[in-house]
């Protein structure tokens, strides 16, 4: 979906030059779930702004899509922005404008496209949570719920691609569980590709792929074995349940508190001392009578 090669992006600022992202790399699958994080300054936010069609590659190549951005009129950057991709930001003055009602800011972009927008609007809205506060102004919406009206209105016109920049940074923490389970919702049941940028290690660990970019080039990646849907659901097995798994804490002298039904399980609990053996990299306590083959 997005391929990024060798992308180069140079700011100039009265006489000097910043470089932004120096040579970097990066290629994105159709329907993944991923986030890019980093320091402040590292480019981050530069590279989805690029994604977005907001800027320009100084040089690289930057395809979405299967369209060149670097080749884009203003014409087709339009369209592009119109039509393909999404946006979600931190700021909720970005996102959202104040003296319209939550369905009137989720119809308003459905409207610039000529489209049927009350239906639309009125189904994002059920999709995100907020059927219920479709007549309610932002002053009357929490940060969370604004953030919800956020997303739906990024969805408006059915893009193929949802890029959000920090978009739990002014929410606390339960509100930014909920905005990554809308996330991860939307990702799984309508296969949108979404791209977070987030400097919060927390958030980057409930996506699909981590993407660590420093010093603007892609420094490091980390793809989980497992979905994060998955390892919920394992979660979830485990406290019902269905497959448990105990710790012993030791402490600093090497001593156990082993769990009691351990113990008496296996005859240990009245002995008063265990036998303790090595075998095969293993630590084995057993009766201490009992001979080992």
């Amino acid at each position: 979906m997005i391929h990024c090669e060798n992308l180069v992006k140079i700011y100039k600022v009265a006489d000097l030059e910043v470089v932004a992202l120096q040579g970097l790399d990066l290629h994105i699958e159709e329907g993944e779930l991923m986030a890019i994080i980093g320091n402040s300054g590292s480019g981050k936010s530069t590279l989805l702004n690029m994604i977005g069609g907001l800027d320009k590659p100084s040089a690289g190549t930057l395809i979405v899509d299967g369209k060149n951005l670097l080749k884009f009129t203003e014409r087709d950057l339009i369209r592009y922005k119109r039509e393909t991709v999404g946006f979600v930001w931190q700021n909720n003055a970005r996102n959202l404008i104040p003296y319209l009602t939550a369905l009137e800011n989720v119809e308003l972009p459905i409207l610039l496209q000529g489209r049927r927008r009350r239906q639309r609007a009125l189904d994002l809205l059920e999709a995100v949570g907020l059927s219920h506060r479709r007549n309610n102004r932002l002053n009357q919406l929490s940060g969370g719920e604004q953030q919800r009206v956020a997303i739906a209105i990024a969805l408006a016109n059915h893009p193929k691609i949802l890029l959000a920049d920090e978009p739990t940074g002014s929410v606390d923490t339960k509100t930014a569980d909920q905005i990554m389970d809308l996330f991860r919702t939307l990702n799984r049941e309508m296969g949108i590709t979404i791209v977070i940028v987030t400097h919060d290690p927390r958030l980057a660990r409930m996506v699909d792929r981590v993407v660590a970019i420093r010093d603007g080039k892609t420094s490091s990646e980390i793809l989980r074995r497992k979905s994060y849907a998955d390892e919920l659901a394992e979660l979830e097995a485990e406290q019902r349940g269905d497959t448990h798994v105990e710790y012993a804490v030791m402490d600093r002298a090497g001593r156990l508190q082993i769990p009691e039904d351990y113990l008496r399980e296996t005859g240990l609990k009245d002995a008063g001392r265990v036998r303790v053996t090595l075998e095969n990299g293993r630590i084995v306590l057993s009766p201490p009578d009992e001979q080992t083959g």
